[in-house]
């Protein structure tokens, strides 16, 4: 237990993590310090395309196995299943709507990619290599839970809107083409197409990362900031708790898969997170009535700062104190 809890706060001290924490000490303190809108997006752009690629690759080079199978099927069921895990703790810890609870819900069963992006980062610190094909399990996670949040607010009764156009905005969604695009460049490309723009997407991608959650850090600061009143201390020790439960599911299905280490931490990760881009977009078209100060301020606001400063550097050190052997 001192070993997991020795490497947790190593983590802690990288330059991604202090990246992220600047940002938020600079929003809750009112400074002027900003990134241009124009940049942030660029920047988000290059890690998608740098994390896809690099994945494909993984999986030319892994070539496709039970192993692989196994981790989409997983994803695809964990992605599905904790949606109902969350919406039941948000009924003993809060009093919101059943149409807040189950927005909030389809959150915790999708992913952050930019979450997923800096664990990869911290595992490369650390000299853990992860399948692969991890990132095909990310997008594999963004669409099942938003299909749980619809299912529960069907039987619940919560009135759910029409959902003419959703299952558009899920897959033509800006990250999950642009994730699964470069993916397959990478898959079909391999190694020699790594080779051939490695300047481009391995060197620079730590200082990119790092700029980028300082961005991601003001975002989440100000956010904080602003949303006083809108959640109240049950929807916030939620947003602490839900992804410690959605962590070790994932640890569950990593060890019974037969991950490494760096891909356990993956898993646990992913599971973990909870999407600020992907499921807030179908949100608006599937539950418009749902509340974005509740569901957005938690899963930016809770969640996201919790896994970068806190559970990232966990998960890796209990993946490697168990999935090690």
């Amino acid at each position: 237990m001192a070993d997991i809890f020795s490497l947790a706060a190593g983590n802690l001290i990288s330059p991604i993590i202090l990246s992220f924490v600047l940002g938020v000490a600079a929003a809750l303190a009112r400074s002027d310090l900003t990134i241009p809108e124009a940049v942030a997006k660029g920047m988000s752009i290059y890690l998608l395309f740098a994390i896809g690629f690099k994945g494909g690759v993984g999986v030319a080079a892994h070539g496709v196995d039970a192993k692989l199978v196994g981790t989409l099927v997983a994803a695809g069921v964990l992605s599905f299943g904790l949606p109902f895990i969350a919406f039941g703790l948000l009924g003993f810890m809060t009093k919101l709507t059943t149409l807040d609870k189950a927005a909030v819900a389809a959150h915790y069963g999708s992913i952050s990619i930019v979450t997923f992006v800096a664990a990869t980062s911290v595992l490369e610190t650390q000299g853990l290599v992860a399948e692969g094909y991890m990132v095909a399990a990310a997008a594999v996670m963004e669409a099942p839970a938003i299909l749980s949040a619809l299912w529960i607010v069907a039987r619940k009764g919560g009135g759910a809107s029409a959902t003419k156009g959703l299952y558009r905005e899920i897959l033509l969604n800006g990250s999950i083409v642009l994730l699964v695009g470069s993916f397959f460049i990478g898959a079909i490309t391999g190694q020699d197409g790594l080779n051939q723009i490695a300047p481009f997407i391995v060197a620079p991608f730590q200082g990119v990362l790092c700029l980028f959650l300082l961005d991601m850090g003001l975002v989440a600061g100000r956010g904080l900031r602003d949303s006083r009143g809108e959640v109240g201390g049950g929807a916030i020790a939620f947003g602490l708790l839900m992804p410690l439960v959605g962590s070790a599911f994932g640890l569950m299905a990593a060890l019974a898969i037969g991950l490494s280490p760096g891909g356990a931490a993956l898993l646990m990760t992913l599971s973990a997170s909870a999407s600020y881009i992907a499921v807030p977009a179908a949100m608006r078209v599937a539950l418009p009535e749902a509340k974005p100060s509740i569901y957005l301020t938690l899963s930016l606001g809770v969640t996201f700062p919790f896994n970068l400063t806190v559970g990232i550097p966990l998960y890796t050190a209990i993946s490697t104190t168990l999935a090690g052997g």
